[in-house]
């Protein structure tokens, strides 16, 4: 079993940043693919970013490749989503997710293949 607990949302104006923190349990983390998603009123939950267990592959939706970086420090247990120039259109609840994974250079980009979900964090961006 892997706990997820995110934090570091907030309200920001457009074009300002935001670093995500996801602290997981278990000790197995570091075999652990990763993901972030997010959900906004009214929308379906989407893709946002993901990154293998090796962290040598991460690949991003396209709507925020450029602006965003997926990172984790296995020693900590931790994700991180670095956010930049975050526009009004960011503004969601973002969600940490988790799932073993064999390969060391996989990673996943579809919310059904996670098993683990955090409770999300609230990102707010002001225009």
């Amino acid at each position: 079993q892997v706990q997820l607990i995110e934090s570091g949302g907030g309200l920001v104006q457009a074009g300002g940043s935001l670093r995500l923190s996801c602290a997981a349990s278990g000790r197995t983390f570091s075999m652990y693919a990763m993901g972030w998603f997010r959900q906004a009123p009214g929308k379906e939950r989407e893709f946002v970013a993901a990154i293998s267990w090796s962290a040598l592959r991460t690949t991003y939706a396209d709507s925020v490749k450029g602006r965003f970086t997926i990172s984790r420090a296995n020693a900590k247990n931790t994700v991180y989503l670095q956010m930049n120039s975050l526009k009004p259109e960011d503004t969601a609840v973002y969600y940490c997710a988790a799932r073993s994974a064999y390969s060391s250079n996989t990673y996943y980009s579809r919310d059904h293949e996670y098993e683990y979900w955090g409770q999300g964090t609230q990102v707010t961006v002001s225009s």
